[in-house]
């Protein structure tokens, strides 16, 4: 009988891998404790090799053994490292099964084919992200919407700094009269 390995992971410490782990368990895979790897509060955007359980994981499983995860995103951060891994399990002799995909094995030639078009979309998508992001923060910079904090003066107080700091009122006394931060005063003078 074949080892299976179970790999999880979650964004957060507040969250926990066991709803990954009881879903491969659900789906009939046995899992013994020995062979469950999960890393709770690693990002997605950390690649498959750079995560400490993932890493882990690898050093002990073996030729022939199995290695079920619930989603095909736990097994890296984007298609290229999605692929890279598949790639280096395969390799190794590992069987890849996401329940995500119906139980295939990545590692066959049929789930190979499948996990490229499925990249190849996922790539899509993100792409389709930015573009979408972008595209909504020119509109907002067009309505005259900025990126960050509100300023803690208004214009008509910005001009009045100034004209305070040409008549060599001392920088500390103009920021305390406006209740801002010598770094803000400064910063007003320097933009002109």
């Amino acid at each position: 009988m074949t080892t299976i390995f179970a790999y999880g992971r979650v964004s957060t410490d507040e969250q926990t891998a066991d709803n990954q782990l009881l879903e491969i368990k659900q789906a009939g895979y046995a899992v013994d404790a020995r062979y469950w790897f999960a890393d709770e509060g690693v990002s997605g955007k950390v690649p498959a090799m750079e995560r400490p359980q993932f890493v882990k994981m690898l050093e002990k499983i073996r030729e022939g053994e199995t290695l079920v995860v619930s989603k095909i995103d736990r097994l890296g951060r984007d298609a290229v490292d999605v692929l890279l891994t598949v790639n280096r399990l395969q390799e190794m002799g590992v069987k890849v099964i996401v329940l995500q995909l119906g139980n295939v094995d990545l590692t066959s030639p049929a789930g190979k084919m499948m996990l490229t078009m499925l990249s190849a979309v996922a790539e899509m998508e993100r792409a389709l992200i930015v573009e979408r992001t972008k595209a909504g923060q020119a509109r907002a910079w067009a309505e005259g919407k900025t990126k960050g904090r509100p300023s803690k003066t208004s214009q008509e107080q910005r001009q009045e700094i100034l004209a305070k700091l040409q008549q060599n009122v001392s920088v500390s006394a103009v920021a305390r009269e406006y209740g801002i931060s010598r770094a803000s005063v400064i910063a007003i003078r320097d933009a002109t």
